[in-house]
């Protein structure tokens, strides 16, 4: 997540650059063939080009709405984590006196958030951080699943048997989850909890284990994937067609100057066909990062932060002094 005030233009141009560096050729190559070569019959009618970047634009704007509703409903999943993650942290340590019960139920907590934030930055094929561009970009910021073993961030919060144990499952979170319930039978079969205590806590696990599905369901449901070519395949045929279309349109303009610009006109194609191409590869460029929020992009749901935020809070409950401190963001980017 950008944490600034907004992207610099320079950090823009940095990232979308590869795109930039195509439509120039894309601009440059027609308008040499048509000027210098003679081959006239280049031109395609300005209308026909118009339609296209009508329904290109509808196209556009219709994925890069939905993806931002993607990264909206992730931020909407994790903030209900931590909410929920609060109040567990409360009735952990309110509803029975046993310290060292509390202590377990909190950083078992803690070790399920650990490994739900781990899952979601695993890879997915469909995913964009491997592109060259975001690649590049993200040297600027750091990934902390990517920093840190799972193994040594979970032997934080579980005991050497539990750790070995959950090491050794497939979804980790889920099992986790699994510890909390064991912890929780066991309270109540020693009448540590009553069963309204119990059946409240168990609730909470439900909730926790809901979340879990939804954020389950963003990390691997893609975008679909008809909808992501569809788009590309318009703006790229969108790209390679404008400049041909506004050749004629530009050469019209020599009958209205005089000068060292007649009969030159035509090659004022080039910088408009790249600046308005580059604003439909940019908003497609802008839309697939933002379709994946855990895949630790630069747009990405921060994660990270939310959980060493909920790490500081729920260890306060415990009383510990001895905290870890709040990420902080790099080059405005945290994640």
């Amino acid at each position: 997540m950008h944490a600034g005030k907004s992207y610099k233009l320079s950090e823009f141009l940095f990232w979308t650059r590869r795109s930039i560096y195509v439509l120039i050729i894309l601009g440059i190559v027609p308008v040499f063939l048509y000027h210098f070569a003679g081959l006239k019959w280049l031109n395609i009618p300005w209308p026909v080009v118009a339609l296209l970047g009508t329904a290109t634009a509808f196209i556009v704007g219709f994925k890069n709405t939905q993806t931002y509703n993607r990264t909206e409903e992730a931020q909407q999943i994790w903030t209900t984590i931590l909410n929920l993650s609060r109040a567990w942290g409360l009735v952990s340590r309110d509803y029975f006196d046993n310290p060292a019960k509390t202590k377990d139920l909190i950083y078992g907590h803690l070790a399920w958030l650990t490994a739900l934030r781990y899952q979601m930055r695993e890879h997915r094929i469909w995913e964009s951080t491997a592109k060259k561009h975001n690649a590049e970009y993200s040297r600027f910021y750091s990934i902390p699943e990517k920093e840190m073993p799972l193994k040594k961030e979970l032997a934080k919060y579980l005991s050497t048997e539990d750790l070995t144990y959950i090491l050794k499952t497939g979804n980790k979170a889920t099992h986790i989850m699994g510890l909390q319930s064991r912890t929780l039978k066991e309270l109540y079969r020693n009448e540590q909890i009553v069963l309204l205590q119990f059946v409240e806590m168990e609730r909470g696990i439900k909730e926790f284990f809901v979340q879990q599905g939804k954020a389950e369901q963003i990390k691997d449901s893609p975008y679909p994937r008809q909808y992501a070519i569809i788009n590309t395949l318009f703006v790229r045929l969108f790209c390679l067609l404008l400049p041909f279309g506004m050749l004629k349109e530009f050469e019209k303009l020599d009958e209205l100057v005089d000068g060292v610009m007649k009969g030159q006109m035509v090659w004022l194609v080039v910088p408009f066909s790249i600046m308005i191409s580059w604003m439909y590869t940019s908003l497609e460029q802008v839309g697939e990062s933002t379709e994946n929020p855990f895949e630790g992009g630069a747009n990405d749901v921060p994660i990270s932060q939310m959980c060493r935020n909920m790490e500081i809070e729920l260890r306060e409950f415990l009383g510990e002094t001895e905290l870890p401190l709040p990420l902080q963001a790099q080059n405005n980017i945290i994640l």
